[in-house]
């Protein structure tokens, strides 16, 4: 059966590195019941969807992707199954109204990792879509209020975390754990149009493999900065001894 654009929920993709609670933000707003990680390692290893719900007088759905630091497998294959699912549906006439990258505000710091994550999500993404992104902080403590305004400050003013995006017309927006929160986070995307992820084009439409789109290429720049990281650690090791 054809896709029937006013019969079906309006998709938005969650995403963000491991742990920084996609899934419990995809069961608050929807009261699905996806399963959530408690330990240390991931709990999402493939892409599932909420089920269907009305917010806003629209139906809408959320798709749970797995953290590109996925614990158990290797970030080219998790790209590579994250680009194919979201292909697959645009293939199908199936696009994306919104993205919501979720970030642990709760970190001290914003790591190495974390940055080249969001490299790769940003090329996932490419500039066309940033008007239809939100930055979600997630997991800050009610005692750490003052402490958490200063990292979204710094999230948002230094062009090595979120600045670039946000000039580019995401926003960022702050999550307090509630079903109300989750809803009205969503909700701020509710009336923006339908978007198409550069991905899902080169994919698609210009018939790339994954190596050559955009995501691909970061990725093999990421693996490359990864690989002299750990021979020049290696080396200093080396050299002490």
């Amino acid at each position: 059966m054809p896709y029937n654009r006013l019969d079906s929920p309006r998709p938005y993709s969650v995403m963000g590195v491991t742990g920084s609670g996609k899934t419990t933000f995809i069961n608050c707003a929807s009261e699905s019941d996806l399963l959530v990680g408690k330990g240390l390692e991931s709990c999402t290893v493939d892409v599932q969807m909420s089920k269907p719900f009305y917010l806003d007088q629209r139906m809408v759905t959320l798709i749970d992707t797995p953290g590109f630091d996925d614990t158990n497998r290797k970030e080219r294959d998790i790209l590579t199954h994250i680009s194919a699912y979201l292909a697959n549906t645009y293939e199908q006439g199936i696009k994306l109204t919104g993205i919501i990258y979720m970030h642990r505000i709760s970190d001290t710091r914003m790591t190495g990792t974390s940055r080249r994550n969001f490299r790769l999500f940003r090329e996932l993404c490419g500039k066309d879509a940033f008007k239809n992104i939100l930055i979600v902080t997630n997991m800050g403590k009610d005692d750490e209020l003052e402490v958490c305004n200063e990292r979204e400050r710094e999230l948002a003013t230094d062009d090595k975390y979120y600045k670039p995006m946000l000039d580019e017309g995401a926003r960022m927006v702050r999550h307090d754990g509630t079903p109300d929160s989750a809803k009205a986070i969503i909700s701020q995307l509710i009336n923006k149009g339908e978007v198409t992820l550069v991905g899902q084009r080169e994919i698609v439409d210009e018939h790339k493999e994954f190596s050559g789109t955009a995501v691909g290429k970061e990725l093999t720049r990421v693996l490359k900065e990864q690989a002299e990281e750990y021979d020049t650690e290696l080396r200093e090791l080396r050299a002490s001894l």
